[in-house]
């Protein structure tokens, strides 16, 4: 049987009492529950959670690490200004998300897609070689044959990470940091919306002018992916609004 604690942490789960006390604590902050500036009384939070004080120590550690928070003499251990976040680190983004803290991180997210992507096609056009050119096949391939919702995320990841390798960028391969957990999320919410959807075609586009050594056709057709992104992504925020308002309606 499961040993849990007063803030919901569990022993005894696959991903650690520490990993949850991280996730727990930087939620509070996240979310605002704990705000900017705060201090945090370690003996408090400690009994609130149900765990050693080693333990919630050893975890802001990590939420120094990330930025969240800081320690001083006098002052205590406090939640630094948002401005001091990592928020392009990959736990950061995957918290965002988790219980939908910040909902418009979607629409940046596309944003930032907006600017990369078209630009990475580009080039990827000039650049790629065979073996990226491969990858973007066996990603295309996966995609056709996905048959469910898991199996068709990780298609589209697995395109992204391989059309920003196709750069020979190093520091653009690493902005799949910053899209995939955001993307995951998104490509989730599409996928249940419009299941029936085949995203093949335009992905397709992309890797034939990639292959063509066509830059501009990579990036307008990229830019034409990404702009079905957007309407489905408005389409899904509708339902999800209309889902919201019927759930409060009295019988």
């Amino acid at each position: 049987m499961r040993e849990k604690g007063v803030a919901g942490i569990q022993r005894g789960v696959t991903r650690g009492l520490h990993g949850q006390i991280v996730e727990v604590m930087a939620q509070r902050i996240l979310s605002g529950q704990i705000p900017e500036g705060a201090t945090i009384n370690v003996p408090d939070l400690q009994a609130d959670l149900g765990v050693s004080l080693t333990a919630v120590r050893e975890a802001l550690k990590v939420l120094t690490a990330k930025g969240l928070v800081d320690a001083r003499q006098k002052r205590g251990t406090f939640v630094r200004p948002r401005s001091d976040w990592n928020l392009l680190d990959a736990d950061m983004i995957r918290w965002h998300f988790d219980d939908d803290v910040r909902p418009e991180l979607l629409e940046e997210l596309h944003e930032v897609r907006g600017i990369v992507e078209p630009a990475a096609a580009r080039l990827a056009a000039q650049r790629a070689q065979s073996v990226h050119l491969e990858a973007l096949d066996a990603a295309l391939e996966q995609m056709a044959s996905a048959t469910d919702d898991l199996a068709a995320v990780d298609a589209d990841l697995r395109f992204h990470r391989a059309l920003l390798a196709a750069t020979g960028n190093e520091l653009l391969t690493k902005m799949e940091v910053i899209m995939e957990t955001g993307l995951a999320d998104r490509d989730r919410l599409v996928h249940k919306v419009k299941p029936s959807d085949d995203p093949v075609p335009s992905h397709r586009r992309v890797v034939d002018a990639v292959r063509a050594g066509d830059p501009a056709a990579a990036e307008l057709a990229m830019r034409e992916l990404l702009a079905k992104a957007a309407e489905d992504l408005t389409e899904v925020r509708g339902s999800s609004v209309s889902a919201k308002g019927r759930g409060k309606r009295r019988p």
